[in-house]
């Protein structure tokens, strides 16, 4: 259940180790790859940041070249670009050698750049110090997506859209109430992204936690100051808040983006702010994990609603890495909305999680870098699933922990 690139990356991995069973990918929306998997910054992520030996670090690694392999084989278009990591003042270099530290604890080849060595990459930064990640690259997700679609039909999996789930009946053979009619199954494994609690807890699971949705919204330099950027251009991670900061980003078809901030959305798939379902927002608002992980960032949160309404404000974020942007460069762009889980404490749940039940595995957090690492992800589940539904082990490379 679920078609994006975790979800198809799950169904390779199955029907690839285990030909003699019969797979069937669902999904709601009319295409793959509709929500989160089609609306990111389209970056292979080298995986910097991650908390070492967590899933998200090995998990990072191994499907960053997974990932290029596939595309390569598949025609996909991506490219390792590399991008830069800059301190813009001596606190933020700090943090910087504590991100070098991380890299390399990750094995992650990056290399520690001077204010000089910094304009040879991108002429138009500033800083204090950057670090260069050589292996982070860019890719087009929507369509490795579309890629992953027709291999899975090659390989006789069926993938039904316009097939929302509405109910399941349980039992040795379960029956999924679709809009597109009755699908049974013996085994069902749910990457449901936004509507992952909802259709876990739709499957008799009960997870201890509630996806939150916050939208990222994007600009996109003007096409005559997309010179301003060669590639990709991040600030330094403050590691006492939730989310990365505004970076600048070359996109795989061309153009620069800016962004994301992050706003609360008023519904799980409000990409923009005139859209709103007011039981959704309810459910947000009634639940205490959102208001404990608000009165932790307070200033944070006030911040980026108004820099979400004043361009002044984004473009001076942005100005803090190029400083010859203005507002004048940016114009709309895209959004996104991430799939936040957060638990009843208010705690955001940083890393890959996987809930089991007899006859079901649910992914309930699945947060970057999964576009990423989605063929290793679904290596990882279809291990999981061999061991919680008694199919013989498939060979693997990567040992891993649910």
């Amino acid at each position: 259940m679920g078609a994006g690139l975790v979800g198809l990356g799950t169904a390779r991995a199955i029907q690839k180790h285990y030909p003699h069973l019969r797979v069937t990918v669902l999904d709601k929306e009319a295409e793959v790859g509709a929500h989160q998997s089609g609306h990111n910054s389209g970056v292979i992520h080298a995986g910097l940041y991650y908390k070492p030996g967590s899933l998200k670090a090995k998990l990072c690694l191994t499907g960053r070249q997974q990932l290029e392999q596939y595309c390569a084989e598949h025609g996909v278009r991506f490219e390792r670009c590399g991008k830069l990591v800059v301190a813009a003042d001596r606190e933020e270099k700090g943090r910087l050698m504590a991100l070098a530290h991380r890299a390399l604890q990750n094995g992650i080849h990056v290399r520690l750049l001077s204010p000089e060595q910094m304009k040879e990459y991108e002429p138009h930064v500033a800083g204090t110090a950057a670090l260069y990640s050589p292996e982070t690259g860019i890719a087009d997700y929507p369509g490795l997506a579309l890629a992953l679609k027709a291999e899975l039909q090659g390989l006789g999996v069926q993938i039904v859209t316009g097939a929302g789930v509405q109910a399941v009946t349980q039992g040795d053979v379960q029956v999924l109430h679709t809009s597109a009619g009755e699908v049974q199954a013996r085994w069902i494994v749910t990457c449901a992204g936004l509507q992952a609690d909802k259709v876990a807890r739709m499957c008799g699971a009960q997870p201890d936690v509630q996806i939150v949705p916050f939208r990222g919204e994007y600009y996109d330099l003007v096409p005559e100051r997309a010179g301003l950027v060669r590639n990709l251009i991040y600030p330094v991670p403050d590691p006492r808040f939730p989310f990365l900061g505004v970076h600048l980003t070359r996109m795989i078809g061309g153009g620069v983006e800016a962004g994301p901030n992050a706003v609360l959305a008023f519904a799980r798939e409000g990409y923009r702010r005139s859209q709103i379902n007011p039981r959704e927002l309810l459910e947000t608002l009634a639940y205490p994990g959102f208001w404990r992980l608000a009165a932790r960032f307070p200033k944070v949160g006030t911040y980026e609603m108004y820099r979400s309404l004043i361009k002044g404000e984004f473009a001076r974020s942005l100005q803090r890495l190029v400083p010859e942007l203005t507002a004048g460069d940016l114009r709309p762009g895209g959004s996104g909305v991430r799939a936040q889980a957060l638990n009843r404490a208010g705690q955001i749940v940083d890393d890959f999680a996987v809930q089991k039940t007899p006859r079901a595995l649910h992914v309930l957090n699945a947060p970057s870098p999964a576009a990423t690492a989605c063929l290793a992800i679904g290596e990882h589940l279809t291990r999981l699933a061999a061991r919680n539904f008694g199919w013989e082990a498939p060979p693997s490379t990567v040992r891993l922990s649910a």
